[in-house]
């Protein structure tokens, strides 16, 4: 039946449990919840528990550089997650949000896949409760609050419009807006400045959701947004245009992690969605710390390979959130392991061990860096219906020669039957007592350390090249005190490198910083690795283009 179905057919044929059933599951009572219908609700921040949380366990999943498909990682997750409690475990999947940008484009949305999904995944990958609608409105009222006070001569702030770094977001992939001129139509409409669009993933307030502790946390970092200069230079944030109240009213509801399912029933929370190739790529640290307030294990995952989602997550997530996984999982696909050994497109379905054989470099490269944080990683062989045994084999034991476990995942035709073998493997792993937790680099070292530490020791260049501009934004950085604050590397996701050309483990190269942008209210500074992408574009034929509704309004296309 896996074989046939598609993902959508597969979560239209479920029956769900009323989430009242799921939270109880986790000990909140029914009064507790806000509900959103029979399947959706909103967690209190009362149920956060941090002497609780302490005692449960946290599973990262991450993979290699992954194909522009993705490997597989938000399926693990749950497929984990549901192998847990068929063992008999308390567990709770806790993930990211979609984003409606790639559901319409080419990825299509982030709620699993086959066996493994969470529900109700219509809802989940289109609107849900209203999260990143809430983002949108508080990133563009700071925007509206800007031109304002361009505008004013009374209250004017003296902002010089050619500085303002801050641009306005919308939840979808549209070119046309990266680059545009507002204000025009003479002097009632504002003042004429370029501006642009990004996509809602990649807005600071997402970030600033996602690392805040509480809603006091969340009012002081919107406060902390740098939106430009005074014509003197002076910076000027987000506080002294009386933003922060007005957006944290607009988050009020957003802040609050969603309670949903998986296909088997088992809790997953819902948070936030940061791209992990712009920004942090993870759940909010809210999310993480409710479910394992209210669970024993929590599996959770970090966006696109190890050297950028989880390198963040372990690096910035867990520092503000004083979290420490206890194990990882590094998600491979024989499709990714052909593709890193030369494979083209065109290719990827045919087996090929010498391919393979050569694509292990990158996976031993994520291996590697793992155990730079202190833990020994399993590996998930995400397994696909045309992998051959032999090129299964050939992962297995080159894992096992670097010291590694190495087991094959079936949760898209399985579910968490198919998933239980990596749930011991990760118990295992846990049990082991070889895993130690560590961040890579320390806060109060430099930035230009701290680029060198994750250039060298993550990606494995020889060294870092800066700008002009960008080595005139360092001293910049220095001088307004943003130089003991972590960094979130912005670079492609298809390298190791900052070129996405260079597959496998490239060696003998440089990273260049080409400038860098400011997230003082986040908290990190952004170094900007060549051309990246905050407003993405459509492809020839959009997933959209496959999608409509039938007249009893049931979703067709949606994948």
């Amino acid at each position: 039946m896996s074989a046939v179905l598609s993902d959508l057919a597969i979560a239209q044929k479920a029956v769900l449990q009323p989430i009242r059933f799921i939270a109880e599951k986790l000990g909140v009572p029914a009064e507790e919840l806000e509900l959103y219908g029979n399947f959706k609700a909103k967690l209190p921040l009362t149920l956060l528990d941090d002497a609780k949380a302490r005692r449960a366990k946290l599973i990262l999943v991450t993979s290699m550089n992954p194909t522009p498909s993705g490997e597989g990682k938000t399926m693990i997750s749950v497929g984990l997650a549901d192998g847990f409690n068929q063992m008999g475990k308390k567990a709770t999947v806790v993930l990211r949000e979609p984003s409606l940008g790639p559901v319409f484009g080419v990825k299509g949305g982030a709620a699993g896949g086959g066996y493994a999904q969470v529900m109700p995944m219509e809802d989940i990958n289109l609107h849900f409760t209203g999260d990143f609608s809430s983002i949108e409105k508080a990133n563009n009222l700071l925007s509206a609050l800007i031109d304002n006070n361009l505008q004013s001569k009374k209250y004017s702030l003296g902002l010089d419009p050619r500085s303002i770094v801050w641009k306005r977001v919308m939840d979808m992939n549209d070119r046309a807006l990266r680059h545009i001129v507002i204000g025009l139509g003479g002097s009632g409409n504002g003042i004429p400045r370029e501006e642009g669009f990004n996509i809602t993933a990649a807005s600071e307030v997402m970030a600033i959701l996602c690392l805040s502790k509480d809603l006091a946390n969340l009012k002081e970092r919107l406060g902390n947004i740098l939106v430009g200069f005074t014509f003197d230079k002076k910076p000027v944030f987000a506080r002294e245009l009386k933003a922060a109240g007005p957006m944290a009213v607009l988050l009020k509801e957003a802040i609050k992690p969603n309670l949903v399912q998986t296909l088997e029933g088992t809790p997953a929370i819902l948070h936030g969605g940061p791209f992990a190739n712009i920004a942090q790529g993870t759940n909010s640290i809210i999310a993480t710390r409710m479910g394992l307030a209210l669970s024993d294990y929590v599996v959770t995952e970090a966006g696109f390979g190890a050297d950028l989602g989880a390198e963040k997550f372990m690096n910035i997530k867990c520092g503000y959130g004083g979290l420490e996984p206890h194990a990882i999982v590094v998600v491979a696909t024989i499709k990714a392991l052909r593709h890193h050994g030369g494979a083209k497109k065109d290719d990827f379905e045919y087996p090929s061990c010498k391919q393979v054989e050569k694509g292990f470099a990158n996976l031993e490269k994520h291996i590697e860096n793992c155990t730079k944080f202190g833990i020994t990683p399993v590996v998930a062989i995400n397994r696909f219906l045309k992998d051959t045994p032999e090129e299964i084999e050939t992962v297995v034991t080159r894992c096992k020669e670097l010291g590694v476990t190495a087991v094959i995942s079936d949760a898209w035709a399985e579910g968490g039957k198919g998933s239980v073998q990596l749930a011991e493997a990760t118990l295992a792993s846990i049990a082991g007592g070889r895993n130690k937790f560590k961040p890579l680099y320390d806060w109060n070292s430099s930035l230009e350390k701290k680029i060198e530490t994750i250039a060298s020791e993550i990606y494995g260049a020889d060294g870092v090249d800066y700008s002009v501009q960008a080595k005139t934004q360092l001293k910049l950085m220095h001088e307004l005190g943003f130089d003991k604050l972590p960094v979130c590397m912005a670079k492609t996701q298809k390298s190791l490198s900052d070129k996405e050309g260079l597959l496998g483990r490239p060696r003998a190269f440089r990273i260049t910083v080409r400038e860098f942008e400011y997230a003082a209210g986040a908290g990190f500074v952004v170094p900007i690795l060549g051309e990246m992408m905050r407003m993405p574009g459509l492809p020839p034929i959009p997933a959209a283009e496959h999608m409509d509704i039938d007249k009893e309004g049931r979703v067709v296309g949606l994948s």
